[in-house]
């Protein structure tokens, strides 16, 4: 091959490789600025607060249906309770059977929830450091009154004042002792239940309070 030839032919092949590179520049710029699409709408049902979708304890009124370890109650009065700058709310719940049971909702400073269970034929009385009942003894916690309103369905006053004497034992477990107005003491035995194990159903209508 000549030196001309050569020539010819390298000036060729640099001809040939800036347009290469000419071309994939272009094509990169249009990429970069070509639209973008749109990603997938999501599901306008689906709330990322997997908390908020179980319903908010603190707005439970009569009426609701809360489900408490996959079993179903419903609502059927509230107490609201004030003491001081602390308040409370339980609410009066029953199954399918009957079986009548409280929930107790506490929000200050965390959400604290109790599911109670009547014990009519206890015989212990509040005001010793500790007591036993069921096989289990509880420690003191705290003792105090507060003030009251109820809703319709609790079997309670509308408002008064109501006494108390709180005990729990090792593990979480509680007894409460509570007295309504000028009524005697009932106990109640108590546990903690995790906020994923209840969900709530909120029906309509207001709360009315008497």
């Amino acid at each position: 091959m000549n030196g001309s030839l050569a020539y010819v032919v390298t000036t060729l092949g640099c001809l040939v490789g800036v347009a290469g590179v000419v071309i994939a520049v272009i094509a990169l710029r249009k990429a970069r600025s070509a639209p973008r699409p749109k990603a997938a709408p999501g599901d306008p049902f689906r709330d990322r607060d997997a908390d908020a979708l179980r319903g908010d304890p603190r707005a439970l009124k009569p009426g609701d249906i809360v489900e408490i370890r996959q079993v179903p109650y419903t609502v059927r009065g509230s107490v609201h309770l004030v003491e001081g700058g602390w308040s409370w709310a339980e609410h009066l719940l029953d199954d399918a059977g009957g079986v009548k049971r409280w929930l107790s909702v506490e929000s200050e400073p965390d959400l604290e929830l109790v599911l109670w269970t009547s014990e009519p034929s206890a015989t212990v009385t509040p005001g010793a450091p500790t007591l036993e009942i069921a096989g289990r003894r509880y420690n003191w916690d705290e003792s105090g009154q507060a003030k009251f309103t109820a809703t319709e369905g609790t079997g309670l006053d509308p408002r008064g004042t109501m006494r108390y004497h709180d005990y729990q034992a090792p593990g979480g477990a509680r007894l409460s002792f509570e007295a309504y107005g000028e009524a005697g003491w009932e106990v109640n035995l108590g546990e903690q239940v995790h906020r994923a194990e209840v969900m709530i159903y909120p029906q309509g209508g207001p709360e009315k309070v008497g």
